[in-house]
C-alpha cells in the first residue's frame, strides 16, 4: 500500500477563503491609516511654521508674505516643503499681524485637493481642515 501525501481540494479552498476574509478586514483598515496619517502629516507641517510665524510678527510687526521669498527664507519654509503638499502664507490686508497659513495636499495623496488651514487672530491661532478625518488639533470646517 501507498501512502498519499498532500492536500485536499477542500484543505486549499478553507485556506483561500481565510486570506479572503482577512484581507476583506486588512485593506479597508489599512487605507484608514494611510488617511489619517497624510492628514495628521500635514497638519504637522503647518504646525511647525506658526512658531516661527510668532517670531517674525514679534521682529518685524507684520505677518510674513507668500509671495516674498525672503520671508519664507526667513521662516525656514519654502513653498514646497513637503511632498504631501503645497503651502501658502497670506497675510491679512487690514490687520497686518494677522493671516492664514494653508496646506493643500496634492496627488499622489490619497487626500489630494483638501485643506488644511491656520488662521491667526488677536485670539491666537485655530486649525480647520476638510479632510474628513477627525484629528484632536484640528476642527473640522463646516
Amino acid at each position: 500500500m501507498k501512502k498519499q501525501q498532500g492536500f485536499t481540494l477542500i484543505e486549499l479552498m478553507i485556506v483561500v477563503a481565510i486570506i479572503g476574509v482577512l484581507s476583506a478586514l486588512a485593506i479597508p483598515a489599512y487605507k484608514s491609516y494611510v488617511t489619517k496619517s497624510e492628514a495628521t502629516t500635514a497638519v504637522s507641517v503647518a504646525r511647525g511654521l506658526l512658531t516661527n510665524i510668532d517670531m517674525f510678527i514679534q521682529e518685524k510687526d507684520r505677518f510674513p508674505a507668500s509671495a516674498t521669498a525672503d520671508d519664507l527664507v526667513e521662516l525656514g519654509a519654502s513653498t514646497d516643503m513637503s511632498a504631501l503638499g503645497t503651502i501658502a502664507i497670506t497675510a491679512d490686508k487690514t490687520n497686518l499681524k494677522e493671516g492664514v497659513v494653508t496646506f493643500t495636499l496634492i496627488a499622489p495623496a490619497t487626500l489630494a485637493t483638501k485643506i488644511i488651514t491656520y488662521t491667526k487672530t488677536g485670539n491666537g491661532w485655530k486649525c480647520t481642515q476638510n479632510t474628513g478625518v477627525e484629528l484632536k488639533s484640528c476642527a473640522k470646517k463646516a
